[in-house]
């Protein structure tokens, strides 16, 4: 389950403050964090990328239902980021 500081990070990221959707963006942060250690990000990558994961939070967040899809920025940096990991 998604940690306190990257929950915090994505929802400074995303201008969302309280805790009302604290439990969905947890979803998102564990969907996005596993495609990108999935794609080859280590976990420090991972974590020191929170702008990042805010970037595909945001784009699953933000699409209609059968319709999620994460943005070419989100594929682009992530394929950055999997080169930085190695």
């Amino acid at each position: 389950m998604a940690d306190v500081t990257m929950l915090t990070s994505v929802k400074n990221a995303l201008g969302i403050t309280g805790t009302a959707f604290d439990d969905t963006l947890k979803v998102y942060i564990d969907e996005v964090t596993d495609y990108m250690s999935s794609a080859g990000c280590n976990a420090s990558v991972i974590a020191a990328s929170a702008g990042v994961v805010a970037r595909g939070v945001n784009d699953l967040w933000n699409n209609q239902a059968g319709a999620a899809k994460l943005s070419p920025y989100f594929y682009d940096r992530v394929s950055q980021l999997v080169l930085k990991s190695r």
